[in-house]
């Protein structure tokens, strides 16, 4: 990726429907360059799609819960699967430190994240044990990442 294409993911990912002319104007290239090249990157999996924001709150699930689950090897990969499926579940990350994994939900309330837990979470073969942390207030909630090169 050179420094045209990370301008057009930058554009895309502020606007995802910003028009190919000011794509092409936020890259400095012309807008067939930009087309041509904004194909390349969706089909390369740099961009993995086109998504609308949401606000929370109207769509139901207005409760930010973070979970720390702890697990064991046997039937880790199984649960990893199985709840990456979940549409409550927004991330997941393998983490260091004296928990497995870190887990980002997003439910209506606190009696779903009761629901969650122990329907699907905590049957889980590999799970251990888990810890919430609820959101009080949310300041920033973004999906856009910082574009640069590593060498930079």
């Amino acid at each position: 990726m050179d420094k045209v294409d990370l301008l057009i993911c930058d554009a895309v990912q502020r606007d995802g429907r910003a028009s190919s002319t000011a794509i092409a104007e936020a890259a400095g290239v012309p807008t067939s360059t930009a087309n041509d090249r904004l194909r390349r990157l969706a089909s390369n999996d740099t961009i993995r799609g086109w998504h609308a924001e949401l606000d929370p709150e109207r769509v139901g699930a207005g409760l930010a819960c973070f979970v720390l689950i702890d697990m064991k090897y046997d039937g880790e990969e199984e649960a990893v699967d199985i709840l990456c499926e979940r549409p409550e579940v927004m991330e997941l990350h393998h983490i260091s430190g004296s928990h497995s994994y870190l887990m980002k939900l997003r439910v209506r309330d606190m009696n779903a994240v009761q629901a969650f837990l122990t329907k699907v979470v905590k049957p889980l073969k590999a799970v251990q044990g888990t810890e919430s942390i609820f959101a009080l207030k949310t300041h920033k909630e973004s999906a856009e990442m910082l574009v640069t090169k590593a060498d930079e």
